[in-house]
């Protein structure tokens, strides 16, 4: 997005989080490196997602600090239990109480905060593209992870109705169900086999060809569409 000309604010729980899976140092060297490698608006806000009021304050503190927010991209979330990497166990019966409320909030609750308070906003200006991210793992059965799939399939099914109820104030929201992605926290927290012998789309996505998509669905070409969601089947 920097690369196409959009000023940023790029968020993150706390500011060292993501030192936490070596994505960056924190989120405000993101955002240094950004401006600077782009030329273009760049701040650091933390919150915490699955805080209410948190979200709200973002949201307005994003609108004091762009002016507006034309986009807004959900991408916060993963399969992560309160203590740990991931839940362990990671089923429906035997996870934990608190390791489902965790990846619940983290995903799902988060996600409808954020577009609460930024939907608020693009209604009134009447203009808006929202990008919620889901998961393949929503469209899929699943072993293990059963709680996130639910969570991410419950993105999909929230982007159509509130694609719906924002359609007549020219606010487009769309969702994308990315495939395995090679980001620093998937190679963190999962083993990755052997790639160089599959075709193109059986191997696990690199970043880049995620985001295209979402540059897609926040951009002119996408005008005419709301309420879908892109499954990536790789």
């Amino acid at each position: 997005m920097a690369r196409a000309g959009a000023n940023l604010i790029i968020h993150d729980v706390n500011e060292e989080a993501a030192a936490r899976f070596n994505e960056a140092p924190s989120g405000s060297a993101v955002a240094q490196e950004i401006a600077s490698k782009y030329g273009v608006k760049a701040y650091f806000l933390a919150a915490e997602l699955s805080d209410a009021e948190q979200v709200k304050a973002l949201i307005e503190q994003s609108i004091a600090t762009l002016g507006s927010i034309d986009i807004l991209v959900n991408n916060a979330g993963g399969d992560i239990g309160l203590h740990t990497p991931r839940p362990d166990p990671n089923d429906a019966l035997d996870i934990s109480v608190e390791d489902i409320r965790s990846v619940v909030d983290r995903n799902l609750l988060s996600t409808m905060y954020a577009c609460k308070y930024a939907g608020l906003h693009m209604r009134e200006r009447r203009a808006g593209k929202i990008v919620n991210v889901g998961s393949i793992a929503g469209h899929l059965p699943v072993r293990e992870g059963i709680i996130y799939a639910a969570a991410k399939m419950g993105i999909s099914q929230y982007t159509r109705s509130l694609a719906e109820q924002l359609r007549p104030f020219d606010v487009n929201v769309n969702c994308i169900s990315p495939a395995p992605t090679y980001t620093a926290r998937f190679l963190a927290t999962r083993t990755v086999t052997e790639q160089d012998d599959r075709s193109r789309l059986q191997k696990v996505a690199q970043p880049e060809d995620m985001s295209g998509i979402v540059m897609f669905l926040c951009g002119p070409q996408s005008d005419a569409l709301t309420g879908e969601t892109i499954v990536c089947w790789k």
